[in-house]
């Protein structure tokens, strides 16, 4: 079986993971109501396999419900390892691979999707006074939260009028009532501006939500590519070949063919509907809703024994931080890189709940860099900002590369010793900002902007091709010669299994 199988098919990404040993068939009686969400959030948590829900106290017989799709491992080597499933790429997969190949595929050319007559999702379809998705499997995550989500690890279908943009983005949906839907549309983002296009024809915005679809589809769904770049061709040049989609029921909007559930119908002009609270991927469990716009449902396909996929929103890391976040690197990277900056990696911290990206500053170029710090970082924020990951990800770190900064403790040794208190955090108050960041302040949120930072971790030096001091580690302070004779000699030393 290849591994690029495994990312345009859920069912066959799960078998992987079985053969792995990455997936846990739980086949006792669990309830929909906080049981199967608090074992996943204990998964995340201790970096253990997927768990697969196969029996249902509540729902529709069959029904499955799949926790942390792309959860981290515990095992250093593979840490990556589902996520990289979702791209085709084996389980010892790095970030710098999982980046490269991302970038590549935005320099590729499209493969657009390939329509098929029929698909899996269609073994069911609802319509009518059949639409009732109490019936589904639609679990309780939090406590606290204003209601039942079933858009966790989804993606919503939109097209503009004119048909030329077909943008697939994630999003939350909660329950309203088994024919009403309700969640977030941010005007700045691709769902929002689409709907902007329709609502001025006085038209409701035809939409789709998938679930269960391609792990690649859902991958790219949370990639923050530039306006009217359409997801369904990008797909296809990240996977070499083309993805298969049916027609909806309503008859324009195509859907990946072998999706587990397909929900469809109209996002509303005007009507609204309270959402929330809801625990969120920034860690906080909110405890108050707000009023966003209703999805009406018009019709509902479904794959028999559907599965659907959930993310439980909390302390990273989660799918909102290694699927989004490493999205969202691959393109911090490529804007920069296309910008002439000197920079060799970027990487939105998984543990940072997508709050900060760290930038990894190529030094040898950088002594070439007219000015000084503060010079620098504004022409990086001139760029950074204004993209669509600058848009959503509020802090940049600026780092030498001799820094790995997939590392956490890497950064954080570099942000305590390099950033200079007076110097180096420059804010950029009048750039707008993502409104769903959690230390912004009403004023911040009515405004629109206030919340955006670089911090520079280079020292003055390095803009003069210099380095104030070398660092203490075993990597930089002893001979190749010695390094490499402890190394052969580790498990001799008595450390047999570390």
């Amino acid at each position: 079986m290849s591994l690029i199988e495994s990312a345009l098919d859920l069912r066959t990404f799960l078998d992987e993971l079985r053969r792995r040993g990455d997936l846990i068939d739980v086949n006792c009686e669990v309830e929909t109501r906080l049981e199967l969400a608090a074992i996943t959030r204990r998964v995340y948590e201790q970096r253990l396999s997927a768990p697969l829900f196969n029996h249902l106290k509540e729902g529709l017989p069959g029904a499955r419900v799949l926790g942390a799709p792309a959860g981290m491992l515990r095992d250093p080597a593979k840490e990556y390892a589902r996520l990289a499933l979702h791209f085709g790429l084996p389980e010892h997969t790095r970030p710098a691979e999982l980046i490269m190949t991302i970038r590549a595929a935005m320099m590729a050319t499209p493969v657009p999707p390939v329509r098929v007559a029929k698909g899996a999702v269609q073994e069911n379809i609802w319509s009518g006074d059949d639409i009732d998705l109490t019936r589904l499997p639609v679990p309780l995550l939090h406590e606290k939260d204003g209601g039942r989500y079933i858009g966790t690890y989804g993606f919503h279908v939109v097209q503009s009028p004119d048909g030329r943009w077909d943008s697939w983005s994630i999003g939350r949906l909660m329950l309203v009532n088994g024919k009403k839907l309700t969640g977030p549309v941010i005007p700045t983002q691709h769902i929002g501006m689409i709907r902007a296009m329709w609502a001025k024809e006085g038209k409701p915005t035809p939409w789709a939500f998938v679930l269960g679809g391609p792990p690649a589809a859902v991958a790219v769904a949370g990639m923050p590519l530039p306006d009217f770049v359409s997801e369904p061709g990008y797909i296809g040049a990240l996977l070499g070949q083309p993805l298969e989609v049916i027609t909806a029921q309503n008859g324009t909007l195509q859907v990946p063919a072998n999706a587990e559930i397909v929900i469809e119908g109209e996002l509303s002009i005007n009507d609204t509907a309270q959402e929330g609270p809801m625990g969120e991927y920034h860690g906080y469990q909110h405890n108050k809703g707000k009023m966003q716009p209703v999805f009406h449902v018009k019709a509902v396909m479904f794959r028999n024994n559907p599965i659907l996929p959930v993310c439980v929103a909390g302390l990273p890391p989660e799918e909102n931080h290694t699927i989004w976040g490493t999205m969202i690197s691959a393109q911090v990277l490529d804007a920069l890189q296309n910008a002439g900056l000197p920079v060799d990696m970027a990487w939105c911290s998984y543990e940072a709940a997508t709050c900060w990206t760290v930038v990894s500053v190529d030094v040898a170029k950088l002594a070439d860099e007219d000015g000084d710090a503060r010079t620098f970082a504004n022409r990086v924020a001139e760029v950074y900002f204004r993209s669509h990951a600058g848009y959503l990800v509020p802090k940049l770190i600026l780092v030498g590369n001799d820094i790995d900064i997939t590392r956490i403790e890497e950064v954080v040794w570099a942000l305590a010793t390099r950033a200079h208190p007076q110097h180096d955090f420059i804010a950029y108050p009048q750039i707008p900002g993502f409104p769903m960041v959690p230390y912004l302040t009403s004023e911040d949120i009515s405004r629109g902007k206030g919340g955006n930072m670089i911090i520079n971790c280079l020292f003055p030096e390095q803009f003069a091709g210099k380095m104030r001091a070398t660092t203490a580690s075993f990597a930089h302070s002893y001979p190749e010669s010695l390094k490499t004779r402890i190394l052969e000699r580790w498990r001799e030393y008595g450390f047999i299994d570390q």
